[in-house]
């Protein structure tokens, strides 16, 4: 096996996000590393304001809490400039398809084509360390004394390329490290969101207001799936 068969010049990203479900969750903080011929040449981090309150489960996860964002970009003032940063960049990161689901919900939401190549260093680590506790990113940067602090962005970003250039080293010459180590197609189907309707807005703000509810989120950011969620719940615990 040769040098030239690994890939040199990528994009590591890492996304923290609301939840786990690109279809009902959001980005809240963004972090990328681009590689180009084995060397770190450019980083971008930012948090994104997600719209709507971070989980108490996400806050204890990350730390980030809801006063670190609200001030932060809306996600249509980042589209541009990170789909700029990963330009047509093979895309690398631990559970790739994750993050990768998320910008591409985001690009199809707002009318832009995002298909990538993808290198997942979970699916490279399953292979090669079997008998690993845990293949998560966290216990692969103890396994290689990696430094790392997680659940943070930019630096899982940062520990995943470190991780990508260990697990090369340790398995780039076995006889399957070809296939293991290629790039491949990332697949993931989203749809597009649409706005929540005037007659929807109308409705949820009347219920609002006769049950006197404080509300957490945006009435004006709200898609047409997710007001029909928060009218549902309303009126299941409520009533009319």
């Amino acid at each position: 096996m040769t040098h030239r068969m690994r890939t040199e010049s990528y994009v590591c990203v890492d996304l923290e996000t609301t939840g786990l479900n690109p279809k009902t969750d959001k980005i809240m903080e963004v972090g990328a590393v681009k590689v180009e011929n084995g060397r770190i040449v450019r980083v971008y981090e930012t948090f994104v304001n997600p719209g709507r309150p971070v989980p108490e489960r996400v806050r204890q996860l990350t730390g980030i809490c809801d006063a670190w964002l609200q001030s932060a970009p809306q996600m249509e003032d980042v589209l541009s400039y990170l789909l700029d940063f990963l330009g047509d960049s093979v895309l690398l990161g631990h559970q790739v398809l994750f993050d990768y689901s998320f910008i591409k919900k985001e690009a199809v939401n707002h009318k832009v084509s995002f298909e990538r190549l993808g290198i997942d260093t979970l699916k490279i680590a399953r292979k090669y360390l079997p008998d690993l506790e845990s293949r998560s990113l966290d216990c692969l940067c103890r396994h290689y004394a990696i430094p790392h602090s997680p659940h943070r962005a930019l630096q899982d970003a940062q520990a995943a390329c470190a991780l990508y250039d260990r697990l090369w080293e340790e398995f780039g010459n076995t006889e399957d490290a070809v296939k293991m180590f290629m790039p491949k197609p990332l697949l993931y189907q989203a749809k597009r969101d649409t706005p929540i309707t005037p007659a929807q807005k109308e409705r949820l703000y009347k219920l609002l207001v006769k049950h006197k509810l404080n509300i957490e989120y945006n009435l004006d950011t709200l898609t047409r799936s997710e007001a029909s969620r928060y009218t549902d719940r309303i009126l299941a615990k409520y009533g009319r």
